[in-house]
């Protein structure tokens, strides 16, 4: 009698399929497209894992800029002022203070200035 591998064949491919629920038409039904969508997916994936970061910094630098352009400074004159000062904060913590806390974020522009 021949061996036809089948639980093994059956279960890669139900693997496969239960990845792709929620896509929409044959590359959720069909196992040729379905596997062809999982690995585009896992590609973008990958790729936005990595601009997510890009997108964040360019969020927080837009907020920084917006909350020093009220006080009469510039990004780039701020930021030169926060690293001659020596002030350790990064630019995501500078956002969420010009956001939550302005009181404090305009006593780092008052330093970064006096730098």
């Amino acid at each position: 009698m021949r061996s036809t591998n089948g639980t093994i064949h059956k279960n890669r491919r139900k693997k496969i399929l239960k990845r792709t629920k929620g896509f929409r038409a044959g590359r959720r039904r069909l196992y040729r497209t379905a596997k062809d969508a999982a690995m585009k997916a896992d590609m973008w994936a990958f790729r936005d894992r990595k601009q997510r970061k890009r997108h964040f910094r360019v969020l927080w630098i837009a907020r920084i800029n917006a909350a020093c352009r009220e006080e009469g400074i510039s990004y780039s004159k701020f930021m030169a002022g926060v690293i001659k000062a020596k002030i350790a904060l990064n630019r995501k913590s500078l956002s969420e203070l010009a956001i939550n806390d302005p009181a404090a974020f305009k006593e780092v522009i008052k330093i970064a200035k006096a730098a």
